[in-house]
């Protein structure tokens, strides 16, 4: 039944993008001062959010590989249509660095990217709520965190080094049920595909990064179950860095030395467990409101587009981005 929805989600989505690039793109650019004026929300966080997905503060130019709003590449479709929704009430002849996919390094000119590296000077690195169908979703858990089984779960791709060390330190813990459903795994590490509801029957569901950041964080944080993980070193519009240990999920040293301990500890004390929890879910609701989330994608790349002098500035929408 999930499944069914899913794709059916996955169908409105693509028919809904679509016909968007079918209608005449200047009715959308005809509408984008009404919908400045409207993205400046009285909630203090849209200010705060969309300046710390993109925190450039100084001027700069496009570099000569930046593609026009109306040439945006279209083999990686979600990226495309997730970044066209908002482009296309643009002009179609601004220009745009961007780097769709799994990004691990800051572009050494302002770009528009999926994910940054948390370390280091990131400005470079503007953050967009790209590929949102697959890492934002997040349905609804009707288990109470205690009424599921006292396990760790772990599926996943052995394409990181931290998943083999996972299932090597976890391998003999009779509460856990770590493995990689792919044929390609080592036998030893084969375990059985678990579907997202199915995962969610276990207390402890355990969050690795993968090519960059975790795909499954931000649906265990949605849900009744508990997040185990390792201090992200990747972010995406989720704002990892801002996660917080023993506050929202429960950190796991990086060779999970300390699993075996962690999970005795919650099972001993499971209010503290339900209370990151609750904190978890409250996190995840921030991502709730489409009309925040919707403003601050269009004043993304507003201020994106006036710092790279491409277009100039409207003094009432400028000074609500300065504060």
């Amino acid at each position: 039944m999930a499944t069914l929805q899913r794709n059916a989600q996955k169908l409105f989505y693509y028919a809904r993008n679509a016909m968007r690039d079918i209608a005449p793109q200047a009715l959308f650019r005809r509408r984008l001062g009404r919908l400045l004026d409207q993205a400046r929300l009285p909630d203090r966080s849209v200010r705060e959010r969309l300046n710390y997905y993109n925190n450039l503060q100084d001027g700069f130019a496009p570099s000569p590989n930046a593609v026009r709003i109306s040439r945006l590449p279209s083999d990686r479709s979600m990226y495309y249509y997730d970044l066209k929704e908002f482009a296309r009430y643009f002009d179609p002849e601004l220009r745009i660095d961007l780097k769709f996919g799994d990004v691990v390094r800051v572009p050494k000119v302002p770009s528009i990217v999926k994910s940054r590296p948390i370390a280091g000077e990131n400005r470079n690195a503007i953050l967009f709520k790209l590929n949102k169908f697959r890492h934002f979703h997040m349905p609804a858990d009707d288990v109470a965190f205690a009424d599921k089984l006292p396990i760790a779960v772990w599926r996943g791709d052995l394409n990181n080094p931290i998943r083999t060390l996972l299932l090597e330190a976890a391998r003999d813990l009779p509460f856990c049920d770590v493995g990689s459903p792919k044929p390609k795994a080592p036998p030893e590490y084969r375990k059985p595909y678990l579907s997202i509801d199915q995962q969610r029957r276990y207390r402890y569901i355990i969050s690795l990064e993968g090519n960059d950041v975790a795909t499954n964080l931000k649906w265990i944080m949605s849900s009744n179950s508990l997040c185990l993980m390792p201090p992200p070193t990747y972010e995406t519009w989720f704002a990892e860095r801002q996660l917080e240990p023993n506050i929202h999920y429960v950190p796991l040293q990086p060779d999970f030395a300390d699993l075996a301990e962690r999970v005795r500890h919650l099972e001993r004390h499971p209010a503290e467990a339900e209370r990151i929890v609750v904190a978890a879910n409250a996190y995840c609701r921030t991502f709730a409101d489409e009309r925040a989330e919707q403003a601050i994608c269009l004043l993304v790349l507003y201020k994106y587009f006036v710092l790279s002098g491409q277009i100039k500035p409207d003094p009432d929408v400028w000074r609500y981005i300065s504060g």
